[in-house]
């Protein structure tokens, strides 16, 4: 941590907290993914055939999607932000 930076509200505390969680549940997601389907694959490869392939594209979705959700347009991402903002801006007009 850096002990010069400036402190941040608690609300942005949170924000970051739960970002950073989001992050490291998708990387542990990942490479749990790794390793099961390099030994679905070790074992189906080793007995001649390509089974495997199907639980790699299975789950590789759901990897794709929990990753979208982190990186793209989950809660807290700067996508979403800008969408919630676009939003707040349009209501404001309307009133």
């Amino acid at each position: 941590m850096n002990p010069h930076a400036a402190p941040l509200s608690p609300e942005l505390e949170r924000l970051a907290q739960r970002r950073a969680k989001a992050k490291l549940g998708f990387y542990g997601h990942a490479l749990v993914y790794a390793m099961v389907i390099t030994g679905l694959s070790l074992l189906a490869f080793s007995q001649g055939k390509a089974w495997s392939l199907w639980p790699a594209a299975g789950w590789g979705l759901g990897l794709l999607l929990h990753g979208l959700r982190v990186f793209g347009a989950g809660p807290g991402t700067a996508l979403r932000e800008q969408l919630v903002e676009r939003e707040r801006a349009q209501l404001r007009r309307q009133a």
